[in-house]
């Protein structure tokens, strides 16, 4: 009967799955060697990090302009959110320090978002030079005016995305 039971069971839903793609691609923009190689970004563990929230922030803000996106930019922050666990889980961070771990990581997520928001309504690239110094670790002796070049065009890119296309994950720098 167990077998029966096994087989007959209802799998559970995906509830990520129309998400999935777009968090792959925004995981593999953001680990694009262009950002560490040329930018001056480090390559750290924290300059990664950086660059994920900084590349889902895009994406974020781009979701946010349409209201019907809501639920999936929900779904997007879920999926960060389950990475991060991984990732902390997989570095040895104990179950009891990962909820606060991940509190903090999402109160980042939240803070870049604010700051790149502040940086777009006032349309100055100082404030977004500004944004990107207190928000991504760089090299020594390198400065972000490089980098916000380079995320200003790829934020025209997102933002001229349809619905569709960025679901598909069809973002490239």
């Amino acid at each position: 009967m167990a077998l029966l039971d096994r087989l007959f069971r209802r799998r559970p839903t995906d509830d990520h799955a129309e998400v999935r793609p777009l968090w792959f691609a925004t995981v593999a923009a953001a680990r694009d060697p262009l950002w560490y190689r040329e930018l001056g970004v480090a390559d750290t563990v924290e300059g990664r990090f950086d660059m994920i929230t900084l590349v889902l922030a895009l994406v974020l803000l781009r979701l946010e302009r349409e209201p019907d996106q809501a639920e999936r930019s929900v779904r997007l922050t879920e999926l960060f959110v389950e990475d991060m666990d991984g990732q902390l889980r997989e570095s040895g961070v104990g179950d009891v320090v990962v909820g606060k771990q991940i509190g903090r990581l999402v109160s980042v997520l939240g803070g870049r978002l604010g700051a790149l928001r502040e940086a777009r309504a006032s349309r100055e690239r100082a404030q977004l030079e500004a944004a990107l110094a207190r928000n991504v670790t760089m090299l020594e002796g390198r400065d972000t005016a490089a980098l916000a070049g380079r995320v200003l065009a790829f934020d025209a890119k997102v933002a001229a995305l349809d619905s569709r296309a960025l679901l598909a994950g069809a973002i490239t720098l």
